[in-house]
């Protein structure tokens, strides 16, 4: 099994903000080596429509701590946290917190356990991280789909809670009209 997989233009239109835009044949480039070796993921500088070219996004559907860190470029962070129902069911379409946290090589940012997260490129050049997440290299797809995390959610509701534009040459949060409710929010 090939430790290393790629996240086309085509996968990727689920979940941008339009669809139906025009990109680079692939947005971003993983190589998985688990919590010993650890993970690396490299993304395509640039802009499809209005977006920044960004991860798919998902969920933990396991709690672990999970660090990434900036190796080179510039990008954003986006972690968002689903309200619960009554009977403590997270709702894909409510977030109780939402943050968009800037990052650049040399840092490093924590992910909440349970929280939904992707990254973005917001640089001119490559932006490089590693991660510490685990990957089961017995499961169906653990490269690109490993079990711990669940990317449905971002399917069902095209994205996260907030898109992040380039307006006027300046990352900006534009809220996704298919959440009912989330928070106000600004980039960090």
């Amino acid at each position: 099994m090939k430790p290393f997989a790629e996240r086309t233009h085509e996968a990727m239109k689920e979940v941008l903000q339009n669809p139906n835009v025009t990109g680079p044949d692939v947005h971003y480039y993983m190589i998985r080596g688990g919590s010993d070796k650890q993970n690396i993921t490299v993304w395509e500088p640039g802009i499809i429509g209005s977006e920044y070219i960004k991860t798919y996004g998902h969920y933990h559907v396991q709690d672990f701590d999970e660090r990434y860190t900036v190796l080179s470029g510039e990008g954003i962070v986006i972690l968002q946290t689903r309200s619960l129902d009554e009977n403590g069911v997270p709702l894909d379409n409510s977030i109780s917190s939402f943050r968009a946290v800037r990052v650049k090589a040399g840092e490093s940012i924590d992910i909440p356990r349970r929280a939904g997260h992707l990254m973005l490129n917001t640089g001119e050049t490559w932006l490089v991280t590693k991660d510490n997440s685990p990957v089961h290299f017995n499961d169906v797809d653990p490269v690109s789909h490993p079990s711990h995390a669940d990317y449905e959610p971002f399917k069902k509701m095209r994205g996260a809670a907030y898109y992040v534009i380039n307006k006027n040459g300046e990352p900006t949060l534009e809220r996704n009209p298919l959440y009912v409710s989330v928070p106000e929010a600004t980039i960090e």
